[in-house]
């Protein structure tokens, strides 16, 4: 069958933007019901009553629309964090809890409604590393943000915002990641709410 049309399917007449959106929208819903693994193009395909070959017309293989599923889910965590970054009437304190607390209880939701996220979160940590590292730089750089912002207010004393953005990212990793929340869930570590005042503390001037 021609990978350029596919005349029985009304799909393939709508334009690029919707055709593929819902080719996000059907691989996101099996990667989580069935997992990342199990889940074909021509699974997809057939849920969207479609040819492979016309899913193949808009990502050339199953990385790519993992890729855009996995760009699609940080997206929404980006502008969560976001919103409280720019938050008024917040210290900057403030707003650094508010967004580790946010980082976590949204991992968590997703991890109990979707067990099965993991499975893609880890094929792109293997096969897509760029789309991870620039959703790290930019939950990093929402930090630096703020801290810089401390900084000027007198509320925070570091050297370097951009490396105490870094070390704060790198402390909350284990309540936030994916992988690491659903994978091992019992693992000791500290109360999140001790580790954030443990981070503040670090971030506030010397006495």
């Amino acid at each position: 069958m021609s990978a350029i049309a596919d005349p029985i399917n009304p799909l393939a007449e709508e334009s690029a933007p919707t055709t593929r959106c819902r080719i996000i929208a059907t691989a996101e819903r099996s990667f989580r019901e069935i997992g990342y693994q199990k889940t074909t193009v021509a699974d997809i395909a057939k849920t969207l009553k479609m040819s492979p070959a016309n899913v193949y017309r808009f990502f050339d293989s199953k990385k790519a629309i993992n890729e855009a599923v996995v760009e699609r889910l940080t997206r929404e965590v980006e502008h969560l964090i976001l919103t409280i970054a720019d938050a008024p009437g917040l210290s900057a304190a403030d707003r650094v809890s508010e967004m580790i607390f946010a980082l976590h209880r949204d991992c968590l939701e997703r991890c109990e409604a979707f067990p099965r996220m993991h499975e893609m979160i880890e094929a792109a940590m293997t096969e897509s590393w760029d789309v991870c590292r620039q959703h790290v730089d930019m939950i990093v750089g929402a930090f630096e943000r703020v801290i810089a912002e401390g900084v000027r207010r007198g509320e925070f004393e570091v050297a370097d915002t951009r490396i105490a953005a870094g070390c704060v990212h790198a402390a909350v990793v284990r309540y936030c990641h994916p992988v690491l929340v659903s994978t091992c869930p019992d693992a000791p570590v500290p109360p999140l709410e001790a580790m954030i005042a443990f981070l503040l503390k670090g971030l506030a001037p010397a006495r």
